[in-house]
Parts: C-alpha cells; structure tokens; sequence
C-alpha cells in the first residue's frame, strides 16, 4: 500500500498526493507489474490512517516533514520505527492518536497490519495557506521522491 498523506489544498503539505500521483502515473506508463500495489491519498492519521493499512504487508507513506535536517525540498526516507512518536508519554489529543500508537493498538486487537513502514517525507515548509500549488523547491523534488519510493518497492530494507 502507498498511501500520499496531507493536505492537497494546503500547498506543501499535499506534497505527498502529488508524489503518489506520479508514482501511480509511472505504474502505469512503464507498465511495471505491480499490480499487488494499492495507491491512494488521505488527509488522515493515527485511527484512520491505522485502518486504511490493515490488511496490508508492507506500506510505504510519503508526506512533507519539518525536521530541518536540510534545506526545503530535501527528500528522506526512514522506517516508521525511526521516527519520533509525538505523543509517547502522554494523550496528544482527545480525538484521535499517533499513527505508532495506532499501529500498536491494532495489533494488540489482532489486526493485520503491515511489519514494515517505509516513510519517503519531503522537508516542506507548512504554513496553512490555502493553495494547491507547491513550493518551487518541494516541487522540484515531486519526481525524486517518487523514484525513491519505486525503488522502495524493490528493496523495502534500503536507507
């Protein structure tokens, strides 16, 4: 499953629609046998994100992230291990929770849920300004991420 996370409305913050966009297009044009692979694109997290992956061996989840390890439009690629959980020790909402709490929460539940995570995230600068445009430098790297996630489809192992 390759699910593009954020907000297509809410410029750089849709990065990762358009990501899974051209990766789908790419499927498509290449005629690459892939056909075990489900595409989508969701605004959602924790809960509902967790519901969308049951079923599921492996994911791979492309989104913008603010981490400033590089300059905007920077690409990473991480396991979902890897990454901080915002809301271990504590509730961070009343409404919904961490994708890795989530995630644990469904396998204790006896959910199939995918063993590996692959997240490809695009350093973006995410200010709520309503535009489905993005950022010329997150642009720029729409079509590197989307190679890194073929190549994640490859070799699901591979920093």
């Amino acid at each position: 499953m390759i699910v593009g996370l954020g907000n297509p409305i809410l410029g750089d913050d849709g990065v990762g629609w358009h990501i899974a966009n051209l990766v789908g297009q790419k499927i498509q044009a290449e005629s690459l046998d892939l056909e075990q692979v489900d595409i989508d694109s969701l605004s959602l997290g924790g809960l509902s994100l967790m519901e969308h992956l049951v079923g599921y061996d492996r994911a791979i989840l492309i989104d913008a992230i603010h981490i400033e390890r590089g300059p905007l439009g920077s690409v990473y690629r991480f396991m979902l291990e890897e990454l901080p959980d915002p809301g271990a020790g504590h509730t961070s909402s009343v409404h919904d929770t961490t994708l890795q709490t989530a995630l644990k929460m469904g396998r204790t539940l006896g959910m199939k849920l995918p063993d590996q995570i692959t997240v490809i995230a695009i350093e973006a600068h995410i200010d709520y300004t309503f535009t489905e445009s993005l950022s010329p430098p997150v642009a720029a790297a729409v079509p590197v991420a989307a190679e890194m996630v073929l190549e994640a489809l490859g070799n699901p192992r591979q920093t």
